[in-house]
């Protein structure tokens, strides 16, 4: 809580205050990540995902690019 309060103090608010807003934001955060992991199932339910070999392939395809620029 010390740290609540020092932050709060800081922005000039109540660490009641901090403490909704932070809660608040974590909250709006999650729920983001939730609707992109949502249109994400919902891209594969109608079925425009990659194979897994197809993307192991280019990625295959990529690292050789890199290891033959590199050495």
């Amino acid at each position: 809580m010390a740290i609540v309060d020092r932050v709060a103090r800081r922005r000039g608010m109540s660490s009641q205050a901090f403490a909704a807003e932070a809660i608040r934001r974590a909250a709006e955060s999650d729920d983001d990540f939730d609707a992109f992991i949502q249109a994400g199932v919902d891209a594969l339910d109608r079925g425009e995902g990659i194979a897994h070999d197809q993307v192991m392939a280019e990625l295959d395809g990529m690292i050789a690019k890199h290891r033959a620029r590199c050495g």
